[in-house]
């Protein structure tokens, strides 16, 4: 997508009421940073402040002609039920991920919800295909091995099958499975797929073969998880599944920590030193002080970094300034919300 200048979001009739919502100020000014709050600021007419459940009570006389919020990460369920009540509101748009969190009171009231999770999967995309390449070069795996002294000049020649003609196993294929399949596909590898939501003519157009949660396991070099957190996936992810994974195979996780029976997979770690996890989430978050993850060496931990991050957080506001111009000009929504969404939705 490409990102969109204030010329671009200039509407061509009268200027909509907006305001800027969210608990947490500092996420609003860096994700509407770099020219996209002056960009609102040209197309519609701005409340001056940040909505916020403390400052609601007082703020709700002045808030009556909004018709547009827009948010990101500091929006909550509370915060989400006092703006439902404003009157003229008719579209939030989150330039973030999940709205899983505090769609539902906006649903209710028939108000459009607009989400950036598109754009949120892209840096979750990029991310996982880096670790993919490294885990099929043996990368981590040999770090943790050419740090010691009596293998220096042993770890040339590894074990680990290179980025040509191996399989790769994507669990959930939602917008990150299925971007992280597109970027895979320059690389000749053999990539498949668990997702009892995609169809075989859906895994074809994505180049995947469909496979079930225990092939995926027992044939995949690298296994990486996208399953959304829901009832059916928490815990879903456990010992019988690490057991399986073939010699030397590396686990992926930038999906949600929930999904994982996380003593399980520690148990198998260290019965295993051949495996590797790459474990980018964890549950809880971040993971408690007697963790094994911060004692297993064949286990990576990193705090939740995959998603946007640094400069790639505009984008999000990307996503949401082209949403809303549609909106505004009646054309349909590429990343509007519903309630159905959310029984299948991360």
């Amino acid at each position: 997508m490409e990102t969109m200048s204030p010329a671009a979001a200039t509407p061509p009739t009268s200027l909509p009421q907006l305001a800027f919502c969210g608990n947490l100020a500092w996420q609003l000014d860096r994700v509407y940073a770099r020219g996209r709050r002056e960009a609102l600021e040209a197309a519609a007419k701005v409340f001056p402040q940040y909505v916020s459940t403390d400052r609601f009570v007082h703020q709700a006389p002045l808030l009556r002609d909004v018709e547009v919020l827009f948010s990101t990460w500091g929006m909550d369920e509370e915060l989400a039920r006092l703006v439902s009540g404003l009157p003229n509101l008719k579209a939030l748009f989150y330039a973030a991920g999940s709205v899983q969190h505090f769609a539902r009171p906006l649903l209710d009231r028939n108000i459009t919800v607009v989400s950036a999770w598109a754009a949120n999967a892209v840096p979750v995309a990029q991310f996982t295909l880096a670790q993919i390449l490294l885990s099929l070069k043996g990368y981590f795996r040999n770090v943790r091995e050419a740090r010691l002294p009596a293998n220096r000049g042993r770890t040339a020649e590894t074990s680990a099958p290179g980025v040509f003609e191996e399989t790769v196993a994507l669990l959930g294929c939602g917008m990150v499975g299925r971007s992280v399949a597109q970027l895979l596909r320059p690389f000749g590898l053999n990539v498949v797929a668990y997702d009892p939501y995609l169809s075989r003519g859906e895994a074809a157009g994505l180049g995947v073969g469909l496979v079930s949660l225990p092939e995926a396991f027992a044939s995949a070099h690298v296994v990486s998880n996208h399953l959304a957190d829901l009832p059916p996936t928490r815990g879903l992810l456990g010992r019988g599944l690490f057991a399986s994974m073939r010699p030397d195979a590396t686990f992926i996780n930038t999906g949600r920590g929930a999904t994982v029976s996380e003593p399980e997979l520690a148990a198998v770690l260290r019965a295993r030193p051949d495996l590797t996890a790459l474990l980018d989430v964890t549950f809880p978050e971040p993971p408690a002080p007697d963790s094994p993850w911060y004692a297993l060496e064949n286990a990576h931990l990193s705090s939740h970094i995959a998603g946007s991050n640094g400069n790639e957080v505009v984008r999000l506001a990307d996503y949401c300034l082209e949403e809303f111009a549609a909106w505004r000009q009646g054309r349909p929504l590429k990343y509007q919300v519903t309630r159905e969404m959310l029984e299948k939705m991360a």
